[in-house]
């Protein structure tokens, strides 16, 4: 009985597979990026937005973040408490890099986008796009990136991803 009651309470025989986790800020997703595969983490709330790659001196050489944002607009980015020099790409909706730009550590200036089409922006090391050959016109993989969002908890299409994702 003491058996069966366990079953029960664990949900035995109940044919729903068991719920995974939703991850945070901090786990990694791979995202081709111009063809190459980066391991990525999403920042996708304001706060995680706000603090980025801040107080990271590890960034492994294919290691970086995606921002990920509900509607186009023109970007800005800097690099305060940030030690480790990095490379900032705008992409638009459809996930084409439109401009690439170097960060340098500390820098509290603003690195803003010329276009107003921005819905995401990949931070990388300093030198990984240039190492890969990736350049504006370069892609993201907006499926992995989709997934990456769902995976987070977001409903993807609430961020250009998907069918029924507005501009």
């Amino acid at each position: 009985m003491a058996a069966l009651a366990v079953c029960a309470l664990a949900g035995c025989g109940s044919g729903k597979p068991p719920e995974q986790p939703l991850k945070t800020v901090w786990d990694h997703f791979t995202v081709s990026v111009g063809g190459h595969p980066a391991s990525l983490q999403v920042a996708i709330l304001e706060p995680e937005q706000a603090r980025g790659l801040m107080q990271r001196p590890d960034l492994g050489k294919d290691e970086g973040m995606i921002f990920v944002y509900p509607v186009p607009q023109r970007q800005g980015y800097w690099m305060r408490n940030t030690p480790e020099p990095l490379d900032i790409a705008y992409l638009d909706h459809d996930g084409m890099i439109l401009e690439i730009y170097p960060l340098l550590p500390f820098d509290e200036r603003a690195v803003t986008s010329r276009s107003d089409r921005i819905q995401y922006v990949v931070e990388m090391p300093r030198g990984w796009f240039e190492a890969n050959a990736v350049r504006p016109g370069a892609r993201i993989d907006k499926a992995a990136a989709s997934e990456a969002v769902k995976a987070r908890g977001f409903d993807p299409s609430k961020f250009g991803f998907g069918p029924g994702a507005g501009r």
